[in-house]
């Protein structure tokens, strides 16, 4: 699940420009772990002190704070439920399933290169060498994933939240953005000041561990502090710009709208289902024709139908799904193929397993025994009877 990088136009905001400082540059070197606050802690480089000589004071500016990095105050009260499932927490992740292994240490796994970043509002990028055409008039913006708390218990790269980061380029001058995607778990976590939600893809490492996380994940559920109904989604993995919208996108939820705004700042607009025509989560690389402006998607699932089709017209309307139940166990359908006439499927070794998953083990691995197979079905189908 590579991140893809898009080229878009913008959309004009009804929202005022603003532009802060330039931030200095960073060099973000390891991570550290904390217990309070559990937020992300970076260690940085600062740039060297300016010279004795300069008192100049600069004007007082107004800058909002991150809220991914706020604390919760003495005044904050949780309630009796929440500080139980916290302590709760805490056991799991120190005595039960802590991260011992390297590869699901959040120490190591998100530190140099792979550590996380604050969210920058829009900053004019200086340029150093030569100068940007002025006809030059868009942006160009990536996803990835970004953990807006750092993890206490084991994880994973896959398992961070959606983080957008947009260059736009107008009259000669390029404004850098960097925002989170306003999903739902990142909206009531953020609110909650902490992770509510495991991690899919590191969170279930042992038989006990499991059953820990699935115990404290159903009293979070039942006792209301989220609703799963609203999408666990990351939107994390890539962006699609289809049927006049731009989307982020993650395999396990619905598409998030989000928009560039003239000032270069990103905003999520909603979460989108086509007008209710999409229920359930689809695959973050759609294909695009570019000739007829249709796109084509799919989605796979641990559960029957493993493999469903579908496509959208040129003004993004959703059309009727095509479950495919030849498709005979789950497979893990990172991608698919598109021809003029077809859409392929490989239905490959690499699996998921729920029952691996509830007792202990990865919620995808691999089959030798299983004979991999290519599925062609007509583009335009209407059902799988032609399906080869």
């Amino acid at each position: 699940m590579v991140p893809k990088p898009i080229i878009v136009t913008t959309q004009p905001s009804s929202s005022s420009s603003i532009t802060p400082p330039p931030f200095p540059l960073r060099n973000i070197s390891t991570v550290q772990t904390q217990q309070n606050p559990q937020t992300l802690k970076t260690t940085t480089t600062a740039p060297p002190p300016p010279p004795p000589k300069i008192t100049t004071t600069p004007p007082s500016t107004t800058t909002k704070p991150s809220p991914t990095r706020r604390t919760t105050s003495t005044s904050e009260l949780l309630s009796v439920p929440a500080l139980i499932f916290n302590t709760f927490d805490d056991v799991i992740n120190n005595f039960i399933d802590p991260p011992l292994k390297p590869s699901v240490d959040p120490k190591h796994v998100l530190s140099q290169n792979f550590a996380p970043v604050d969210e920058l509002p829009p900053t004019e990028c200086q340029i150093v060498k030569g100068s940007l055409p002025p006809c030059l008039d868009g942006a160009y913006i990536r996803n990835g994933p970004n953990p807006q708390f750092l993890p206490k218990g084991p994880y994973h790269l896959f398992d961070g939240d959606g983080m957008l980061h947009a260059i736009r380029i107008k009259e000669g001058k390029a404004t850098l953005c960097s925002r989170y995607v306003k999903t739902y778990k990142y909206t009531i976590e953020n609110q909650a000041g902490q992770s509510l939600i495991p991690n899919v893809f590191s969170g279930f490492n042992t038989l006990i561990g499991s059953a820990a996380r699935g115990s404290l994940t159903a009293a979070r559920v039942l006792s209301g502090q989220y609703n799963p109904v609203n999408g666990i989604g990351l939107a994390n993995t890539s962006l699609a710009l289809f049927g006049n919208h731009l989307f982020a996108l993650g395999e396990s939820d619905l598409p998030y709208k989000v928009k560039v705004t003239e000032s270069g700042d990103i905003e999520t607009v909603c979460r989108f289902d086509f007008g209710g025509k999409l229920a359930m989560s689809m695959t973050a690389h759609p294909k695009i024709d570019g000739e007829t402006g249709e796109t084509f998607a799919f989605r796979y699932s641990p559960i029957p139908p493993f493999l469903t089709y579908f496509w959208f017209d040129k003004e993004g309307r959703k059309q009727a799904d095509v479950p495919v139940f030849s498709m005979m166990r789950p497979a893990f359908l990172h991608d698919f193929a598109l021809t003029k006439k077809y859409a392929m499927f490989a239905d490959i070794q690499l699996g998921m397993n729920p029952l691996d998953m509830i007792a202990g083990g990865s919620p995808v691995g691999s089959d030798p025994t299983k004979v991999s197979r290519l599925g062609i079905l007509p583009r335009y189908a209407v059902d799988e009877s032609q399906i080869r």
